[in-house]
This record gives structure tokens, C-alpha cells and sequence, in this order.
């Protein structure tokens, strides 16, 4: 009884404007500033800043789109996600010890990409992209484990704006200093600053604490079927199959809109007769710090309404935005357009990635939760790499105008799934 008592007071300590403060204040959110940083770095590096280094380069629209499957791993981080949750390193801790690791990977990898270039041996600069974002992923895996476990369910909100600011801040310096790094010293002298950024999050995980280990998870002595088949078999039970279906499908459609101009937006920049400078003040500077905004106002947003009004929002949000687009390719080289065009899609962006962060946590059980978060986050990508490879040749087959009207379209599956599981789940 005096368990359930306190519970009760910890979640009343978070209701209200009192309770949003504490959450954004407890050391956590901190930490998470940093290891959002760490997790928006090699995202951008193998995405957006690579595709406009490779246009740059003169690589076709189709052989770019083709070149983003190598960024795969963030989408199957959870097929070895399940090797983390139940087996540590012997150093550091259970979650601090796998981050580590993984953080060095990128530095090296990183650094490897700055050497090779795509002009010398673009498969083997292929080869190494992926080897980036292998390490990128098993490191979001772990910062979202590390999330999820350090706080009350409560706070989870508040920590996902503070790792979604450090993310942004992340997509700083790999997007708009990378751009202007490359103007100014080459794509090379870009990619090795980018590597030694690393040492930023790499440092935040030393300092860190480690969570405290669930009763369960101190057995160490479990068999490895058990650990990859009991995070879903827990899931899928727990929801019933049809309704565990459509919650994969729900958070794999969520982002759609946005992911189909991702592999691109950088190329389409640069075809729309902008600078790499000018791509990296207004989409990557800018458009940053709009997308900051956004996901304050959605970690107050899901603080203080239900999550569920809020999806619909984020939805409809990020499917609008897209038509934002069709300025740019009507006006180009005109920077009013691209103003307006970067301002509605990072503001959309940034409140919709807060709002399903925090809807993915509210599905995870405490035991698993760095196997299902990745399946979740995982899935919530699957969709859009799937299509963002082949964007190019939809481009080169009709238009830019074409494919934007296309990608704003794709929202109604999403909101389709959302209204039959809108009575079906627990989630308010």
C-alpha cells in the first residue's frame, strides 16, 4: 500500500507547470541534451550531407538514392538490439559500456569516409557508410535505452525535448558547419571535424550514471533465443496480435511524408540553384533552430493534453508541410521560398518527433525496453528508407512537383490506422 502511495506522489510530482519544470530540470534531461547530440551526428552524415556531397560530386539523383540503403542498419538496429539488452561489456556498466564502443566505431568510421571519398572508390565509400551507420544505430538503440530506463514514465516527455534539442543541436554541426566547412576546406577537412565532434557525447557517457539495473534483468545467466524471442513475444501478447500489427504499421507509416524527401532534400537544393553556404544558413542553421521550437512546443503539448489529439496534429502536420515544397520548385533561387519552405516543414518535424517519441515509450515494458524501443524506432524509418532509395528515379521519371504532391498524399494509410486503434489502446 505504501508502494502504490508513492508511486501515486511521483506521478502527481509531474502534473501541471510545476511538474513540467521539474522534469526539464532533473540531471537526466541533461545527459540527454549530449547523448542527443551524439545520436543527431552520424544521422545527417550518412543522409541529407551525404547526398548533397555526392551531388556535389556530380552522382546521378538515381545512384544517390540507391547509395542511402547503405544507411539501413537504422532501420534492423533491433535484430541485434536484443544482444544488448542481456549482455554487458565488463566495463563501464550494461548501457555505458556498449555506447562507449560504439561511439569509438564512428570516430573511426567517420574518419575513414573523410579519407576514401566517393571519388576514388565509391563502393568502398559505400561500404564504409554503412559501417557509420551501423554504429549510429546501435548507439541511438542504446541512448533510447538509457532514456527510457533513467526516469519515470512521467518525465519521459521532458527528455525526449531536451535529447530531441541536443539532436538538433547535433544536426548543426553536421549540416550547416559540415556545409560550410566543406565550402570553405573540401568535403574531406568536413568529415574528419565531424568525426572528432564525437568526442562530445563520447565524454557525456563517462560522466554519466549508469541506470539502475530491473530486478530481472540482473539474471545474466539467459539463453540467447530467450533474449531476442521474449521483448516481442511480451509485446505481442500483452497488445493481441492484431492490434500489435497495427501499432507497427501506425508507427511505421507516422513519418512517411517527411522520410520521402529526405534522401533528396539536399540535391533538390542545390538543382533549385542554391549554394552549399545557402543551404547551410537557411535549412540546416535556420531550419534547426525552427525545429528546435517545434519540439518544445510538442513536449509541452504532450505534457499537458492527451497524446492521442496530438497525433493527429503531428500527422497532419508533417503531411502539409510537404506542399511548402512546391514554392521552392515553383520560385527557385528565391530565398523567400525557401524561408517559408524550411520554416513549416522543421517546425512540423520537430513537434511530430517529440510527440512519437514519447507514444513509442508509452508501448515499451521497462524489461525490453531497449528491443522493443528499436523495433518501434526501427519501424518508424522502414517505410521511408524503403522509397527514399528509389526516390530518385521517381523524380527523374516525372518531377520534383510531382513527388511532393505524391509524399503529402501519404498520410491518409496513417491516419486511416489511427482511427481504428483510437478506442483500441490505453494510450489517452
Amino acid at each position: 500500500m505504501t508502494t502504490n502511495t508513492s508511486t501515486q506522489d511521483d506521478k502527481n510530482n509531474y502534473k501541471g507547470w510545476r511538474g513540467i519544470q521539474r522534469a526539464f530540470a532533473t540531471p537526466s534531461a541533461l545527459t540527454m541534451l549530449f547523448l542527443g547530440l551524439g545520436s543527431g551526428l552520424p544521422f545527417l552524415l550518412v543522409g541529407y550531407t551525404l547526398s548533397t556531397w555526392l551531388r556535389d560530386t556530380g552522382v546521378a539523383l538515381s545512384v544517390i538514392g540507391l547509395v542511402s540503403y547503405a544507411s539501413f542498419f537504422y532501420v534492423l538496429k533491433f535484430l541485434w538490439a536484443p544482444l544488448i539488452d542481456r549482455y554487458p561489456l565488463p566495463f563501464l556498466g550494461r548501457r555505458k559500456g556498449w555506447l562507449v564502443v560504439s561511439q569509438i566505431l564512428l570516430i573511426v568510421a567517420l574518419a575513414s569516409m573523410a579519407i576514401v571519398g566517393p571519388e576514388s572508390s565509391l563502393m568502398t565509400f559505400t561500404i564504409l557508410v554503412g559501417l557509420t551507420a551501423f554504429a549510429g544505430a546501435t548507439q541511438d538503440t542504446l541512448v533510447d535505452a538509457y532514456r527510457i530506463e533513467i526516469a519515470p514514465v512521467e518525465s519521459q516527455a521532458a527528455l525526449a525535448a531536451t535529447y530531441i534539442l541536443g539532436y538538433r543541436l547535433g544536426l548543426i554541426l553536421s549540416g550547416a558547419i559540415a556545409l560550410y566547412l566543406a565550402e570553405l576546406f573540401g568535403w574531406r577537412n568536413a568529415y574528419l571535424v565531424m568525426a572528432a565532434c564525437i568526442l562530445l557525447p563520447l565524454s557525456a557517457v563517462l560522466l554519466s550514471k549508469e541506470p539502475a539495473p530491473d530486478k530481472m534483468l540482473r539474471i545474466r545467466e539467459i539463453r540467447i533465443q530467450d533474449a531476442f524471442i521474449k521483448p516481442f513475444q511480451e509485446f505481442f501478447s500483452r497488445n493481441g496480435i492484431l492490434l500489435a500489427l497495427a501499432l507497427l504499421a501506425f508507427v511505421g507509416l507516422f513519418k512517411l511524408p517527411d522520410q520521402m524527401i529526405g534522401v533528396l532534400a539536399g540535391p533538390f537544393y542545390l538543382d533549385s540553384g542554391f549554394t552549399k553556404a545557402d543551404i547551410a544558413t537557411v535549412s540546416k542553421l535556420y531550419g534547426v533552430w525552427i525545429g528546435i521550437a517545434g519540439a518544445f512546443l510538442g513536449g509541452v503539448c504532450v505534457a499537458a493534453f492527451n497524446i492521442k489529439p496530438m497525433l493527429v496534429v503531428a500527422a497532419l502536420a508533417v503531411s502539409v508541410s510537404n506542399l511548402a515544397y512546391l514554392l521552392m520548385a515553383i520560385h527557385p533561387s528565391e530565398q523567400w521560398a525557401f524561408f517559408a519552405t524550411i520554416s513549416a516543414d522543421n517546425l512540423s518535424q520537430g513537434f511530430a518527433g517529440v510527440v512519437l517519441v514519447a507514444f513509442m515509450s508509452s508501448l515499451t515494458d521497462r524489461n525490453f525496453t531497449a528491443t522493443q524501443y528499436a523495433l518501434l524506432a526501427s519501424l518508424a524509418n522502414l517505410p521511408g528508407k524503403f522509397i527514399g532509395g528509389v526516390s530518385g528515379y521517381i523524380v527523374e521519371a516525372s518531377s520534383y512537383q510531382t513527388f511532393f504532391v505524391i509524399s503529402t498524399l501519404s498520410v491518409i494509410p496513417t491516419l486511416l490506422l489511427l482511427a481504428w486503434l483510437w478506442n483500441k489502446t490505453h494510450t489517452k
